[in-house]
């Protein structure tokens, strides 16, 4: 058995015998500054990354490293308040190992949101942009390497890697909210470093709506476990080639943090509308 599928089943065991009367119905993860939307959903119990055996822990700011564990109307919802990067050092394989935990414990669905800048013009800053597709520019995939049957398949199919079915659900939530909701291509690159000008360009004639440092590996992952997938871009900066401003991760982390409001109302529009949804297609 390989060291990071041990690592996986380490963790997974770890939360199965501490909770053995919960399972999750659907993961959400929580992107830069939006860890307080966690706590709107009155979790019953919280777990530092660092205490979960095998569980990878979040360096950056903005991350705080916290599973939550919540009953929210008729769903089991297990909410990851931080991330892990690329960037951070880690491997694709650090990178959806806590992740690849929950959709192996229950987790049927993944809810994934980032802060991300906007690349599409007519996009505004403090808006939120439902995920259509994404262009993996990391350059890194979790799935290279020996493939885990039990997981999913050699080469799965990406085609509806965020479930048009979802994109229906919540488009609708988001209009019963009055919530404006973009809909766009999410670019996930390395980083750490921001986007030039040029690269600001080139990403937009590839046809990206937004772009990011995370959430391709874990589409990816959850897809490879039959997981369906709903992503969401807080857009917190907007990248206009032709005057460029600097923009700081502070800048981006507060930014996120104003949008928090109005994923929480989105979130708690949507996720209801989930219950019945089972893993697969």
């Amino acid at each position: 058995m390989s060291t990071e599928k041990n690592k996986v089943y380490e963790a997974l065991g770890y939360l199965k015998k501490i909770f053995p009367d919960f399972r999750p119905d659907v993961l959400v993860v929580l992107g830069s500054g939006l860890g307080d939307l966690a706590r709107d959903f009155k979790p019953f119990a919280s777990l530092d990354y660092s205490d979960v055996p095998g569980f990878v822990d979040s360096t950056v700011e903005g991350h705080e490293g916290t599973l939550f564990l919540c009953r929210d109307q008729d769903l089991c919802l297990a909410v990851m308040s931080g991330r892990v990067h690329l960037y951070e050092g880690r491997s694709p394989g650090e990178v959806v190992r806590n992740l690849r935990v929950m959709g192996l414990w229950g987790s049927g669905t993944a809810v994934l949101t980032n802060a991300a800048g906007a690349l599409n013009p007519l996009f505004s800053t403090g808006n939120i942009m439902l995920i259509t597709d994404h262009i993996n520019m990391t350059g890194e995939n979790p799935l290279v390497g020996d493939n885990v049957q039990e997981w999913g398949p050699r080469f799965p199919d990406m085609s509806n890697i965020y479930c048009r079915e979802l994109q229906s659900l919540a488009a609708g939530a988001a209009l019963e909210a009055k919530i404006p909701l973009e809909k766009g291509v999410y670019m996930g690159i390395k980083g750490p470093s921001l986007e030039t000008p040029a690269e600001t360009k080139a990403f937009r004639k590839l046809g990206a709506d937004s772009i990011g440092m995370s959430t391709t590996l874990e589409a990816i992952a959850a897809r490879h476990l039959g997981m369906r997938v709903l992503g969401y871009s807080c857009l917190t900066n907007k990248n206009l080639p032709d005057c460029m401003a600097e923009t700081s991760h502070e800048e981006i982390l507060e930014q996120a943090r104003k949008i928090n409001n109005n994923l929480v109302t989105l979130l708690r529009e949507t996720l209801p509308r989930l219950t019945g949804v089972v893993r697969g297609q």
